[in-house]
């Protein structure tokens, strides 16, 4: 296709058009300019036609690799395409313009024109250099970070690494870049519930905390980290990534274990001090006068229910949170070895749900709990044989806590001595000092002593125990 006029058919064609264009004959001197041309730039048809590219304004356009590749252009039909100029232009201040070429077909006299499309990318650059400078500046804060850390790709690779990451695991740069995490060192981080979570990250908008892995690692030996991971956006831009962070929490679990390991030698130690006194009771039981049995045989079930306490502590291996199920069966079983004896046919049951009491309240609830089911077995079961419940569970805002009997009930006149005794004046103690309330309800099919705890005796964590190998499964019955 030939045109006779560039000049016209430019105007018809482009005047309307966005970008600054311009019309340029073979020797690079404006022929023509469209309007967004002169809007631009602030200036007038006769300051601009029939004048060189590179004579314009204060010669902004006189650049060497430009003119040369505008020579090229047109003489050998190649392109010129995204080339920068960056300059302080009169009237409209420092821009950068993006400028594409292209020769246009020759006219009927086979004169050759080129078009040259200007288009002003100073806020796009700017953009640009603002996200570059922000990113360098969020590189900077990560390097100086203790905690190793990677930034991944969507697809895992790494992105980039600070130089704690780098240090802590003596390996080059070159070794983790654009290396999908989990073939990193000898595949410690190619573990597929960290994958599965690390997956999760971007599409879900989630994140995750504390996840734990420990594994031998070159050159540091067994170790133990605490991973944590961010969706995070790279400014100016639509790309994003996964900022992770490797906390080295190796010397913190060692500690831990060991303290752990030292509490639980220490409830051993405690209640096998407890089992030695209660050795020393038995003893004075067997020489004591009839009257004082019964006063031995409730300190020597109290020491137990004590002893019970540091039982369990041990078997957990920490002193924490007190799971009740093992812990109730545990006094039960005390009592029913002290009060009862082998040949009496009382049975205790005990029901708790897989709850957890503060440490601190353990003691005052295990000694209610054998206080009342000792009296439960010296009043209730005058024919020596019945039924004890004991229940805990939680119901609304407050912990219940019951010792049920079948037994024949209480009467007032033939048990007003033991109401007022030494074991209940304990009770009263305790119900007292745990901040809580006690109720009797008593009739011919037995008595139900309820204690309604606060919710503050239950260890916070108790929802995340609830799966503790010290608790019963389901919380269901444990018969002595």
């Amino acid at each position: 296709m030939t045109t006779s006029s560039p000049n016209i058919a430019f105007h018809d064609l482009v005047d309307t058009l966005r970008s600054a264009l311009v019309v340029l004959d073979s020797s690079l001197r404006v022929t023509s300019a469209n309007q967004p041309f002169y809007r631009l730039f602030q200036v007038e048809a006769g300051a601009t036609e029939n004048r060189m590219l590179f004579d314009l304004g204060d010669g902004h356009w006189d650049i060497p690799s430009l003119r040369d590749r505008l020579e090229r252009v047109m003489t050998q039909d190649h392109s010129l395409d995204a080339f920068e100029v960056e300059h302080d232009f009169p009237n409209i201040g420092r821009r950068v313009f993006s400028l594409n070429a292209r020769r246009l077909p020759p006219t009927e006299d086979h004169s050759t024109y080129l078009l040259l499309a200007i288009d002003d990318i100073t806020t796009e650059r700017e953009a640009s250099r603002e996200s570059e400078r922000a990113w360098r500046l969020a590189q900077t804060i990560v390097d100086t970070v203790r905690d190793p850390m990677v930034i991944l790709e969507g697809d895992m690779t790494v992105a980039s690494v600070n130089r704690a990451f780098l240090n802590l695991f003596q390996v080059t740069e070159t070794q983790v870049m654009a290396r999908p995490l989990k073939d990193l060192g000898e595949g410690q981080w190619n573990v597929s519930a960290l994958g599965a979570l690390l997956d999760k990250v971007v599409p879900d908008e989630t994140a995750f905390d504390g996840f734990e892995i420990e594994d031998e690692f070159p050159a540091l030996g067994r170790r133990i980290f605490k991973i944590n991971a961010r969706k995070v956006h790279r400014p100016g831009n639509h790309v994003t990534r996964l900022l992770v962070v490797f906390e080295d929490v190796t010397e913190a679990r060692l500690v831990e274990r060991h303290r752990d390991i030292l509490a639980a030698e220490l409830a051993h130690r405690i209640k096998n001090s407890l089992q030695i006194i209660t050795s020393f009771v038995s003893f004075e039981i067997r020489r004591a006068a009839e009257p004082c049995i019964d006063g031995y045989r409730a300190m020597q079930a109290r020491i137990a229910a004590v002893a019970e306490l540091y039982d369990v502590i041990s078997q957990s291996s920490a002193l924490g949170p007190v799971p009740v199920q093992p812990y109730m069966t545990g006094i039960a079983a005390s009592i029913h070895s002290s009060l009862i004896g082998k040949a009496a046919d009382i049975e205790i049951l005990v029901e708790a749900e897989p709850l957890l009491i503060d440490a601190d309240k353990a003691v005052s609830v295990g000694l209610i709990v054998n206080e009342l089911a000792t009296n439960a077995v010296k009043h209730a079961f005058p024919d020596g044989a019945g039924r004890i419940l004991l229940s805990f569970e939680r119901r609304d805002d407050e912990v219940l806590l019951t010792v049920q009997d079948d037994g024949v009930g209480h009467d007032q006149t033939r048990n007003s001595g033991a109401r007022s005794g030494l074991g209940s004046r304990y009770v009263e103690a305790f119900v007292k000092q745990l901040g809580a309330t006690m109720a009797r309800a008593t009739g011919a099919n037995g008595t139900t002593m309820t204690v309604k705890l606060p919710m503050s005796i239950l260890a916070e964590a108790a929802d995340d125990h609830a799966a503790s190998p010290l608790m019963a499964p389901g919380g269901g019955q444990s018969p002595i």
